[in-house]
């Protein structure tokens, strides 16, 4: 039997576009530097959820990537709608200063078996800001440099929320899970991404992955981490696709 296809795009990075207005954003900030298209992803979300110490980053940071406007109406501005987390992390100046502006902190120190990430996106799938998830994206800040460790739990949520679209993003580069459910199809945007692009078998070695769009195609290939895995492979054309009978790990360069 067919598998369903899933189509992907990063649409949302772009200036304008047409394709993303079909789409609810959510963005999550973790407690990583802020990339520098962060203004354009918070502006584009209709839910804006900190996790944590990432509330720091965005009092410290979006001034910083708005250098040309007051620093005061630029963290007004930009208020999380909500802080969530186990709140060891975020300073107490910053934790009083969006509450007095009316944002929700949510305090789960009590739970120390999931992340801060964990804890946002269960968050968001009880409140999405949309009535179908299928149109729901979360689009997640700072969740790949800093502690190694850190890096492998937020990876971990795409495979605990694979029913999701959620996409990690830094300054150089954007992930996301291909759930072996689906056939995908990667539509690239070369304004912004590529072409240096990798498909990782993380949770399970893949017996058979085939891919078209590349310039070193896989044809039924196994991958396993110890065998090949296809790491610094290049986009070719407009359209990537690629079906396999494991979960993947997709990841593509963003252009500075």
């Amino acid at each position: 039997m067919a598998r369903p296809t899933m189509s992907h795009s990063s649409s949302f990075l772009l200036p304008t576009t047409d394709s993303a207005a079909a789409a609810a954003y959510a963005v999550v900030v973790l407690n990583q530097r802020l990339p520098r298209f962060a203004p354009l992803l918070w502006n584009r979300a209709r839910l804006r959820v900190c996790a944590d110490g990432g509330a720091n980053r965005v009092f410290d940071g979006m001034p910083e990537l708005l250098p040309g406007e007051d620093p005061d109406e630029v963290r007004t501005r930009y208020k999380p709608d909500v802080i969530k987390g186990d709140m060891d992390s975020i300073r107490p100046e910053v934790k009083e200063y969006y509450s007095n502006l009316g944002a929700e902190i949510v305090d789960e120190s009590h739970d120390q078996d999931t992340t801060d990430l964990h804890k946002c996106v269960s968050f968001i799938t009880r409140n999405p800001p949309c009535s179908e998830t299928s149109n729901l994206y979360i689009l997640v800040l700072g969740a790949l440099g800093g502690r190694f460790d850190h890096e492998m739990g937020n990876i971990n949520v795409l495979y605990r929320f694979s029913n999701i679209r959620i996409v990690l993003l830094s300054d150089d580069c954007s992930i996301f899970l291909l759930p072996k459910t689906h056939s995908h199809e990667i539509h690239i945007e070369r304004s912004i991404e590529g072409p240096h692009c990798g498909l990782i078998p993380m949770g399970a070695p893949s017996a058979s992955t085939t891919t078209t769009g590349l310039r070193w195609n896989l044809d039924n290939t196994s991958m396993s981490y110890g065998g090949l895995i296809s790491t610094s492979n290049i986009v070719e054309e407009e359209t990537v696709r690629i079906t396999s009978d494991s979960d993947l790990i997709w990841t593509i360069s963003l252009r500075n």
